[in-house]
């Protein structure tokens, strides 16, 4: 399904006093220049902010950015969210470091097939902030899809059908990936992959709970723009509540074809000081596993976000 929503694309930059927002796609995403991450007023917070709730994904470049400062900016959009894979790095509890080595071989990486954060968690994260430090010269790319344009342009049936129902959020596949294509390192991906052979009852407590997962709305409204949006996505979404597998596989299916069409999509080119910020709640997004032979080193955050409504 190849659609093109003509006239219904909304990613015009607004205008700002202290910023400027510069699209990256049709769709969504866009460069902020102008911001002073050293000395950042609240009026220019708010104008950032209400960037990041238009194009869903920002990003800044060239930005010196240390941990403390990483932490200080990423506490302006709210509390610390749990994060589902990483304890953080010593005296940065906070900041979750997601480092590839030049020599990794594993086919599964930390942050690969169209996802959002955590979905599976009672309340899933709702914003997330990216930094980069180690770039490698080609790939490594990341995508994002607008998931609250794909839900603009289902048909009024298909948004009758979706308003009641309850999607299965579950780390259930990509444990089961991690198992056996993860290579078993300190990665988030390496973490679960030396469980391999152990029972589900022996896990660690945690596991357990992200496998197991939680219902939540599989049409979700943004508590700061008002916009709904498709929640839901091929690595979590493991079933729908009242429907049995070959429905709910059919119905997820067209979603996730339908949300990763590229007309909904941008995508980002990383470079050393490269900071991205983007919204859980009304996008998803992907990495991609093609860079062999180079390191990849970032450094992320999350903010808490509230239970799917």
């Amino acid at each position: 399904m190849l659609i093109h929503p003509t006239g219904q694309f909304d990613n015009h930059a607004r205008d700002y006093k202290t910023i400027t927002a510069h699209p990256l796609a049709a769709a969504m995403g866009a460069e902020i220049r102008g911001a002073d991450f050293a000395n950042m007023s609240d009026e220019q917070f708010r104008e950032i902010e209400d960037a990041l709730f238009h194009h869903k994904m920002i990003y800044f470049r060239d930005v010196d950015l240390t941990h403390p400062q990483h932490e200080e900016f990423s506490l302006r959009f709210g509390e610390w969210a749990e994060d589902a894979y990483t304890d953080g790095i010593p005296g940065h509890l906070n900041i979750q470091p997601l480092v590839r080595a030049a020599n990794a071989k594993g086919a599964h990486i930390f942050g690969s097939g169209w996802h959002s954060d955590g979905p599976f968690l009672v309340n899933p994260p709702a914003i997330a902030l990216l930094y980069g430090v180690d770039i490698p010269p080609y790939g490594g790319d990341t995508i994002w899809a607008n998931t609250a344009l794909a839900y603009k342009t289902l048909s009024p049936v298909m948004k009758e059908i979706l308003a009641p129902l309850r999607v299965h959020m579950s780390m259930k596949r990509a444990f089961e990936s991690s198992m056996e294509h993860g290579e078993a390192d300190d990665t988030p991906v390496g973490k679960l992959a030396k469980l391999k052979g152990v029972g589900m009852n022996d896990l660690p407590e945690g596991v357990i709970r992200k496998v197991k997962g939680n219902f939540h709305p599989i049409v979700r409204t943004h508590p700061g723009s008002g916009e709904k949006a498709l929640y839901c996505d091929p690595s979590y979404s493991i079933g729908i509540e009242g429907m049995i597998e070959p429905e709910a596989d059919a119905l997820l299916g067209f979603l996730s074809a339908h949300m990763t069409q590229p007309a909904f999509t941008c995508r980002l080119r990383w470079a050393p000081k490269t900071l991205a910020v983007w919204d859980n709640r009304i996008s998803i997004h992907q990495a991609f596993n093609d860079y062999d032979g180079h390191r990849r080193e970032l450094y992320r955050t999350t903010i808490a976000g509230e239970a799917p409504a």
